[in-house]
């Protein structure tokens, strides 16, 4: 399964514009949702909803969890570990 990535923004902010226009630009985040900001013309920071970034921030559970839902979970695929020596190494 692949997750298909957001569009960009067509528009980025320049750093000076976002700072002198905050309002307009968190207004702007709230109705269109994430806004690009540049800085010496290079794309630098990304301004995104509060519950975007809750969404893509929250736990979505345990390791554990992860793997006994894996739809290779029962398929048949085995994985044979590698048992080779053991190797020293610096720490």
């Amino acid at each position: 399964m692949t997750r298909k990535r957001p569009q960009r923004p067509d528009i980025v902010w320049p750093l000076a514009d976002a700072k002198a226009r905050l309002s307009e630009l968190i207004d702007t985040v709230e109705r269109e949702g994430p806004q690009v900001i540049s800085k010496h013309g290079r794309e630098v920071a990304v301004v995104v909803p509060i519950d975007e970034w809750d969404q893509k921030t929250s736990r979505k559970g345990s390791l554990a969890e992860f793997f006994a839902d894996s739809p290779l979970r029962n398929s048949g695929l085995e994985i044979e570990r590698i048992r080779s020596e053991l190797r020293d190494i610096d720490l």
